[in-house]
């Protein structure tokens, strides 16, 4: 009978395991389909042509990225870029109206990004103040490769953002720009961090200012800490930029 016993729960201990086994399997497939079906939505003020609908689209975005982080957005052109992807600089001139557009494109799909990725992360955690360290991490600290896009190589757009993003607002055109909405996906992140700054504490009176502030700042001292380093201060082992946020912005909403 103890043989029997024993063996009964061997098999009820695998049937347990076959069930789960499935169970992931089907998960994963679920979750890879909708990964699969997962994408940035850009305002289609920005392009002439969707560059996501052809494959010479996705390499004009891809070509660009790996060259404005080459060369810096004023080195950087059209017809360079057309070389780079064997192509023509007539072929990209149907996607895009200027190198302006193409630069505001890229930052515009950053933003969406970062967007996608403060709302998977925050999914199910209802405490604000949790929520918000998960802003803070998220917007302030180094970003390594997503391969749910594996077409953008997001360590170079961020590097893009850092050094060329305040180009994109920092010019005669942005009012006009602006009223179209090339800057809806940075505002939807200020906004939504802002909402949960007020979640904390309701009282707080500056919250737009004080996100857009830690986002930018962020930005100038991941620069400063590659180029500048006795303009910030780099800590071994620490993550110094986040670490410094995220104590600014609790102790000033306090």
């Amino acid at each position: 009978m103890v043989h029997l016993g024993s063996y009964n729960i061997m098999i009820i201990i695998l049937a347990y395991l076959i069930v789960l086994l499935l169970f992931l399997r089907v998960y994963n497939q679920i979750m890879n389909s909708i990964l699969q079906k997962i994408s940035i939505t850009i305002n289609d003020k920005v392009y002439l042509k969707n560059p996501e609908t052809s494959v010479l689209g996705k390499k004009i975005i891809s070509g660009s990225i790996d060259l404005i982080d080459e060369l810096g957005v004023e080195d950087f052109t059209f017809r360079k870029l057309a070389v780079r992807i064997n192509s023509t600089e007539a072929s990209i001139y149907r996607y895009f109206e200027n190198k302006h557009y193409l630069l505001v494109y890229l930052i515009h799909w950053y933003w969406g990004w970062m967007e996608y990725r403060l709302v998977f992360r925050m999914m199910n955690i209802s405490d604000p103040k949790a929520r918000l360290i998960i802003c803070i991490n998220l917007l302030t600290s180094e970003v390594s490769q997503d391969s749910d896009f594996a077409q953008i190589d997001e360590v170079k757009l961020n590097r893009i953002v850092i050094s060329e993003s305040s180009k994109v607002f920092l010019n005669k055109g942005v009012d006009e720009d602006n009223k179209v909405g090339l800057f809806k996906p940075y505002k939807t992140i200020v906004q939504r961090v802002s909402d949960i700054i007020l979640e904390v504490n309701p009282k707080f009176k500056y919250p737009h200012m004080l996100v857009s502030t830690v986002i930018e700042g962020a930005h100038h001292q991941r620069f400063f800490a590659a180029h500048l380093p006795n303009l910030t201060d780099i800590i071994k082992g620490e993550d110094a930029v986040t670490s410094f946020y995220q104590e600014m912005l609790f102790k000033t909403i306090k």
